[in-house]
């Protein structure tokens, strides 16, 4: 029997009330806050439970994001751009990344320099072997601490946001099957905010999850490193270019080497370039653990914790030249969360997404994918992977929205992310301004928007690049019949 406590009936003060409520403050919330403020809402309130926006990408140390550009073409921009041509202005020593107009510059100094950077520089699969071409990727490193500045600077440009940091939301406020607003937790004690519209943006569906929207989590069994945890840290005093062009010459040394690092630490892991020479940041893939188990989040960060001496006097030992000098910079001031819960939204994004390269008519993202099936060309992502079943004037954007087990490893990164909560928070706008309901939303006028006025690049719209879409076609858009084919064979279906 699992004991129990019957808590009384309280009566809470409403602190404040708002048209949209952003609870999560990660990429995808402070996107939509942002994205819902330009877009013409008269008042945001944006609840983070932290005291900075970000998440995963300033609180977590995930120091680059994938993927944002596909051969020589930006696919990738809105708020994700803006991150970086802002830090590129006002902190330059922040951020290193391929300057979008170099993407088709793969000379070899460039293309020897940028493949040491992973993500950075990668061919273009064409159909046959002797289609395939060097190209680089926008693939940004940058500094957490100058883009929390940025995040902050971003948001309060805008007065028609209120913050509320150190908030935490716990619950919803239901009538019937419409959210009304959220219950939180600070220091002031337990309170409400009321809301016309809600986003929850928590990345672990915190809020969703208790509306009876339906949702998904892990699979039993699972063995897919998107359902890990990390505990990420950085060390400096190394010299980075150095083992860069030592591993080049030494293949099978670094081999081992990273074995070795794998072993001491007792889980995998894996150190990565950052915009400073001298720093690099340790990732890390802890399984089984699960980012909404207390007992696992507490696991994770013992893991990490007790093994930073170990990995540092191992690299001492056994690259002297490279890391004689290191010493811990600093550890990622909360848990790296992959994936948890899933939305089980009106569409649900499944592999054959990205092996057919399924169109649709409510695309509200498009983005380039790191994954298996499609090549890297740009996968659409629908406005109804973010909108619940039944749940009405609620958005869920964010690594927690409607995907399957096998596509989230492909679209819960931090692009997808702020493309859905940039499209979560124009939709919540134009809801509100022409009186309707999230499931009811003109997705045309969304889309403008988007496209027109927030500079998010969109199939078969006018800010469309026409030579982009035809290398798509010649390119078949990435697709793979028989991958396509395979995948439905799993699932039983027939073709």
């Amino acid at each position: 029997m699992v004991k129990t406590y019957m808590e009384s009936s309280n009566s809470l003060p409403v602190y404040d009330e708002c048209d949209v409520l952003v609870v999560g403050g990660g990429s995808a919330g402070h996107s939509a806050a942002i994205a819902a403020a330009r877009a013409g809402c008269e008042k945001i309130i944006i609840m983070e439970r932290y005291g900075y926006f970000g998440g995963d990408v300033t609180g977590d140390y995930v120091l680059m994001v994938p993927a944002l550009s596909w051969r020589k073409y930006s696919m990738v921009r809105g708020i994700q751009e803006e991150w970086f041509t802002r830090l590129e202005k006002n902190a330059p020593d922040a951020v290193n990344g391929v300057p979008i107009n170099e993407l088709d510059d793969a000379t070899p100094i460039k293309v020897d320099y940028w493949s040491s950077r992973f993500g950075a520089a990668a061919p273009a699969r064409g159909n046959s072997p002797k289609d395939e071409k060097q190209y680089l990727v926008r693939a940004p490193y940058y500094e957490p601490n100058q883009l929390k500045i940025e995040m902050d600077l971003m948001i309060q440009e805008l007065p028609n946001i209120k913050v509320m940091l150190h908030c935490w939301g716990t619950k919803p406020i239901m009538d019937g099957n419409t959210i009304k607003g959220v219950i939180y937790e600070s220091k002031e004690g337990r309170k409400a905010v009321m809301a016309k519209i809600v986003i929850d943006a928590t990345g672990d569906g915190d809020i969703y999850s208790q509306t009876g929207a339906s949702y998904f989590t892990a699979p039993a069994g699972h063995n897919s490193m998107v359902f890990d945890t990390a505990l990420v840290w950085r060390l400096g005093g190394v010299d980075f270019d150095l083992y860069s062009r030592w591993s080049k010459d030494h293949r099978a040394e670094a081999q081992s080497l990273v074995a070795g690092l794998r072993n001491v630490a007792g889980y995998t892991t894996m150190f990565f370039p950052t915009p400073r020479n001298d720093v690099v940041w340790f990732n890390n893939w802890l399984r089984p653990n699960s980012c909404i188990d207390i007992q696992d989040i507490k696991n994770s960060e013992f893991m990490v914790r007790n093994s930073i001496r170990r990995i540092i006097k191992y690299l001492k030992s056994v690259l002297p030249m490279v890391f004689k000098d290191a010493y811990l910079y600093d550890i990622s001031p909360q848990l790296g969360s992959r994936s948890a819960r899933r939305l089980d939204a009106e569409y649900v994004m499944t592999p054959l997404d990205m092996a057919c390269a399924n169109k649709h008519d409510d695309v509200v993202a498009w983005h380039s994918v790191v994954g298996m099936y499609n090549g890297g060309a740009p996968v659409e992502l629908p406005y109804r992977s973010i909108l619940p079943k039944k749940v009405e004037n609620l958005l869920c954007p964010g690594r927690h929205f409607g995907a399957d087990e096998r596509a989230i490893s492909c679209l819960y990164l931090v692009p997808q992310c702020i493309g859905m909560g940039q499209a979560a928070g124009v939709a919540a706008a134009v809801a509100l301004k022409d009186g309707t309901t999230t499931h009811n939303v003109n997705i045309k006028t969304v889309q403008k928007i988007l496209c027109t006025e927030q500079d998010v690049p969109l199939p078969r719209q006018e800010n469309t690049n026409p030579e982009l879409v035809r290398e798509l076609e010649e390119f078949k858009y990435g697709t793979m019949l028989e991958s396509a084919k395979k995948i439905r064979a799993e699932a039983g279906l027939d073709w």
